[in-house]
C-alpha cells in the first residue's frame, strides 16, 4: 500500500506568539500548501482563521483558501474542517460544505482536550454527513478514541455508503488513544476491511505515530496543527515542511511511495478535475 500523506499545516488552536511559522492568512496557507504539494502530498487539511489569528468557519475565508490551493496545487485533495471546538451550530460549521471541496471532516463525537472541548452532538454530526452527501463531499472520518469507530461504521451503514471510507485516527490526546502499539492495533483492527487509514500523533506524539505508521503501510497526518516542536527537547520550533520532510526521509528508509490524490479517489464527483 502506497503512504496517504494529510497535510494539516493550521488548525484552530496554534497563533504566531505560539509558533511564528503558523500560517494563518489565506495567502500563507495558499503558499504553505503548494510548497507541500511540490515536496508530495496527498490530502490538504485546512483550517480558516480571521485576520486576528481566530479560527473561523466563514465560507467567504474558505473560498479564498480554496480557489488558490485548487489553483496552484491543481491535482490535490482539498479537506476543509468543520470542527466544533469553537462553532457547535451546525448552520455555522456547514457552510464550508457548499464550497463543495473533496472532503470535510467530521468528527465522530464530543471528546475533551487538556483545556477545551469539542463537541458533537449525534444530530450535527448527521447534519453535517447529510450536507456533505448531498453536495457530493466525502466524509473524513477523525477518530479520538473506540466509540467514535464504532459511530462511524453505525453511519456508514445507516446512510448506506458502500465506497471506502478515509479515517483519521489520532493518538495522544490525553482523553482519547495513547500511542501504545496495543492502542493503535485495537483501533485499526476496528476499521472495517478496504478503507483508507491515516494515523495522526499530537505534539510529542507525532513522530512517534508516523513512523509506526508507515512502517506499518498506513497513511499519516502530519502538520503544526498537531505539533508546534521538532525535537522531543522542544529546543526547535518545527515548520511544515520540516516535519513534511520527516516524513518523506521515513518513507525513503521503510521504502514506501507517496499516494498520488488521483489514485486515492475522492474528488468530490461534482467538482471533477478535468
Amino acid at each position: 500500500m502506497k503512504t496517504i500523506i494529510n497535510f494539516c499545516p493550521t488548525g484552530m488552536i496554534p497563533t504566531k506568539s505560539v509558533n511564528k511559522n503558523i500560517p494563518v492568512s489565506p495567502a500563507e496557507i495558499i503558499e504553505q500548501t503548494h510548497e507541500a504539494y511540490e515536496l508530495g502530498i496527498t490530502i490538504a487539511h485546512l483550517h480558516a482563521r480571521l485576520e486576528d489569528e481566530q479560527p473561523t468557519y466563514k465560507k467567504s475565508v474558505y473560498a479564498k483558501i480554496v480557489e488558490g490551493v485548487r489553483k496552484h496545487c491543481p491535482e490535490l485533495i482539498v479537506c476543509c474542517s468543520t470542527s466544533g471546538r469553537n462553532f457547535p451550530l451546525l448552520e455555522h460549521r456547514s457552510e464550508v460544505i457548499e464550497l463543495r471541496p473533496d472532503m470535510c471532516s467530521l468528527t465522530l463525537s464530543s471528546l475533551n482536550f487538556v483545556k477545551t472541548a469539542s463537541v458533537n452532538a449525534p444530530e450535527v454530526i448527521m447534519g453535517l454527513l447529510d450536507k456533505m452527501l448531498a453536495y457530493g463531499v466525502n466524509p473524513e472520518f477523525e477518530c479520538f478514541d473506540l466509540g467514535m469507530i464504532n459511530y462511524g461504521k453505525y453511519l456508514l451503514k445507516k446512510k448506506q455508503i458502500d465506497s471506502p471510507a478515509y479515517w483519521n485516527l489520532i493518538f495522544g490526546n490525553i482523553a482519547g488513544f495513547q500511542p501504545s502499539f496495543s492502542q493503535i492495533g485495537t483501533a485499526i483492527t476496528e476499521v472495517p476491511s478496504g478503507h483508507y487509514i491515516a494515523l495522526g500523533g499530537i505534539g510529542q506524539y507525532q513522530l512517534q505515530v508516523n513512523s509506526m505508521a508507515i512502517a506499518s503501510g498506513l497513511g499519516v497526518r502530519v502538520g503544526l496543527e498537531d505539533n508546534n516542536w521538532y525535537d522531543d527537547k522542544k529546543t526547535v520550533k518545527a515548520t511544515n515542511i520540516s516535519l513534511l520532510r520527516r516524513v518523506h526521509q521515513l518513507m525513503e528508509i521503510n521504502q514506501k511511495q507517496l499516494m498520488p490524490s488521483r489514485e486515492l479517489g475522492l474528488y468530490n464527483k461534482k467538482n471533477e478535475r478535468k
